[in-house]
């Protein structure tokens, strides 16, 4: 359907690629081969692109904000073998520091290269699982970063914070791999009886405590809601309603020590006629924008 032009209605997207200093840049990296569901997860860059064009980037406030007036938007375009490649990723995503890299997924292995491409020194993840696993796979991406990394850029459990871990979603053998690193676990429950800004102060805190701290956020949809994201194949009913998963990403994002991110595990292929994991997906870009803004 073509969307309706309103000269007094800019609609996001559609960002020019890097040419000089950027506050943000956005970045495709579809890996989909090593998922441990199968996916098309590898089509969604391009539709989350597409889905931000139905958005303004327009903050109501209480101060109006431009997200085209307040930030230096780029569009670095997306990583040719993002699943084969991986330093490659590490090296794209690199190249655009000092901008804030949103890395758009692609399953959740994207969270390895990308954290190490910005350098992280800290870890806040949204998921609904521990991606502690063994192996390469979009189960194990934060594994790898405590374990795999090259030395100099693996991330300490203590300094990992994991928001939205889930019941009936994770083993007891994970929940101790978890322990046993120091990473701060906050489940489901413990977010809702505590609320979202409680939560996001203490993560950010705990994830950047260290000297000159530089923070990724990995942002696994699958921790919302199934009826909100069908388009995820490890959601499941109970989680997130979208806009704790909005709120959560821009009370984040707000915090100077959060340099980077990544949106991961939405499945294009496989969402509702209505786009609405797809779109939520796109939401997310522009409440780290807005985050962003308000620093």
């Amino acid at each position: 359907m073509a969307l309706s032009h309103d000269p007094l209605w800019p609609r996001a997207g559609s960002w020019p690629a890097p040419d000089g200093a950027a506050d943000a840049a956005i970045i495709g990296i579809p890996a989909w081969r090593t998922s441990l569901s199968p996916t098309g997860a590898h089509a969604t860059p391009a539709a989350i692109r597409e889905a931000l064009r139905r958005y303004s980037t327009t903050v109501i406030g209480p101060t109006v904000v431009d997200l085209n007036e307040a930030l230096r938007i780029t569009d670095a375009g997306d990583v040719a073998d993002a699943d084969t490649d991986v330093e490659g990723v590490v090296a794209r995503v690199r190249a655009l520091r000092p901008a804030f890299p949103i890395a758009l997924g692609g399953d959740n292995s994207v969270t390895y290269p990308v954290a190490r491409g910005a350098g992280a020194s800290g870890l806040i993840t949204f998921d609904a699982h521990f991606d502690l696993r063994d192996g390469v796979s979009n189960g194990s991406p934060v594994r790898r970063l405590i374990q795999d990394a090259p030395d100099g850029e693996r991330i300490d459990g203590s300094r990992i914070v994991q928001i939205g871990i889930a019941d009936f979603a994770n083993s007891a053998a994970y929940v101790q791999r978890a322990a046993d690193w120091g990473i701060r676990v906050i489940t489901l429950d413990e977010l809702r009886r505590r609320g979202i800004a409680d939560v996001v102060a203490e993560a950010v805190d705990v994830a950047g405590a260290d000297a000159a701290a530089r923070i990724h956020l990995d942002i696994d949809v699958d921790v919302c809601d199934r009826s909100v994201a069908p388009g995820c194949p490890a959601s499941v009913p109970g989680g997130l309603a979208a806009w704790e998963l909005r709120a959560l990403t821009r009370a984040v994002a707000s915090d100077p020590r959060v340099v980077s991110a990544d949106i991961a595990e939405v499945d294009a292929t496989a969402d509702t006629a209505d786009g609405r994991t797809v779109r939520l997906a796109a939401l997310c870009v522009l409440e780290l924008l807005a985050g962003l803004a308000s620093r």
